[in-house]
């Protein structure tokens, strides 16, 4: 979905000139539609968070209205895809190919199409968003049928050289699989939220396996729903 300068400054928590000097400087994502700058939502959240920048979390659930599919709380994602410590790979492609196969994917799934499409997009330029993590999916979304949206975290064995923002190997990998694009905005932003948390980041970084991490996940989910504001209509 494209939105507006306003839109962009309301959901960055920042003001309308701060963006225009963002494009000048040409460090936002942007396109020029006529005579009017266009940011796409998945690709300012993505940049936002590589950022460490704290965002209008509620704002991006409402991303895109008439759907019917209820947002899936993101505790609940991360139980359905799974924890799992020391996945192996000595390199990127051997890492991705680790992490497609332990995705809570439908049989018929296509698994090797989802690791070309995430290699691919590997291709346009890293998604390791600095301090040792990544998010490697696409902007935009691989939707595939599943039993549920998951987020699936894998630490490494051994951490790689994934071209970071910040130039530190990742060990860390987070991987969102949703049944629709509306359902993977909402992950991404309720993960982009967990990643600015002191407590879910402390868990993380100890490479924390137990369900502490999920009880964190809860009340993230619980917090983020109070302080939601009501959809203006």
């Amino acid at each position: 979905m494209q939105i507006s300068v306003a839109l962009a400054a309301k959901l960055l928590n920042t003001t309308e000139r701060k963006i225009y000097e963002w494009i000048r400087k040409e460090s936002i994502p942007y396109r020029k539609v006529g005579d009017h700058y266009r940011f796409h939502r998945t690709e300012l959240l993505e940049w936002a968070t590589g950022l460490g920048m704290a965002l209008s979390i509620e704002n991006f659930p409402q991303s895109q209205r008439g759907g019917s599919d209820t947002p899936p709380a993101f505790g609940e994602a991360l139980r359905v895809g799974g924890v799992f410590a020391n996945v192996d790979g000595v390199d990127r492609q051997a890492v991705l190919a680790s992490i497609v196969a332990l995705l809570p994917l439908d049989e018929d799934a296509d698994r090797e199409l989802l690791y070309d499409v995430m290699l691919a997009r590997e291709a346009l330029g890293s998604t390791g968003i600095g301090n040792g993590i990544a998010i490697p999916h696409v902007r935009a979304p691989v939707v595939m049928q599943t039993t549920g949206p998951s987020v699936t975290l894998c630490y490494l064995k051994h951490a790689i050289d994934f071209d970071a923002i910040d130039g530190k190997p990742v060990h860390t990998f987070f991987t969102l699989i949703t049944p629709t694009i509306r359902a993977h905005l909402y992950l991404l932003s309720r993960l982009s939220a967990a990643l600015q948390d002191p407590e879910f980041l402390k868990l993380v970084t100890e490479r924390a396996v137990d369900t502490s991490l999920f009880a964190v996940a809860d009340a993230l989910d619980l917090s983020l729903n109070r302080n939601a504001r009501p959809e203006v209509k």
